[in-house]
């Protein structure tokens, strides 16, 4: 393939943004990559002004993009810390993150649920967990994203399922 120029680096840069909700952080790294791979040729190219060029004119918005991502991620399940981390890797500056996380955090116990829901931890599990199990369960919570107080809080609230309730 030949080396890009700036004509071409845009039209790759217009694909990407019509095939994918990204933010200016992830449209410069992937129009690096390329440059990379292919070569430059011409003057030399400002990935940074062309993303934000972009964000002007409204193909990229970081705001939309953390909105969306915060979202999918909760509906999932996925905690504050989670969330925040898949944020910070999509270049999503702190400014845009800040709402979307503390919509997060708002959320924190109904997400929990969700997660133990999904993966049958805690009050949905079929059967009462043993240690062992309690552990892998909880660390699967923190991995989640959730805090350790809320993890514990949901595996611990297991269905002994032996039909006393006394």
């Amino acid at each position: 393939m030949p080396p890009l120029n700036a004509v071409a680096l845009e039209g790759l840069a217009l694909r990407y943004v019509e095939r994918f909700a990204t933010t200016r952080g992830k449209l410069a790294d992937y129009l690096r990559r390329k440059i990379r791979e292919r070569g430059w040729e011409g003057e030399p190219a400002d990935v940074a002004a062309l993303a934000e060029r972009f964000a002007e004119k409204g193909y990229v918005d970081d705001r939309g993009f953390a909105e969306m991502k915060a979202a999918s991620l909760a509906r999932r399940g996925y905690g504050e810390r989670r969330i925040s981390a898949a944020l910070h890797a999509a270049h999503v500056g702190a400014d845009d993150a800040a709402e979307v996380v503390e919509q997060a955090r708002d959320g924190a116990h109904e997400q929990a649920m969700a997660f133990a829901r999904r993966k049958r931890i805690g009050p949905f599990a079929r059967q009462p967990a043993d240690e062992n199990q309690r552990r892998k369960q909880l660390a699967a919570m923190m991995r989640a994203g959730h805090s350790f107080a809320l993890s514990s809080q949901i595996v611990r609230s297991c269905v002994t399922g032996d039909g006393n309730d006394d």
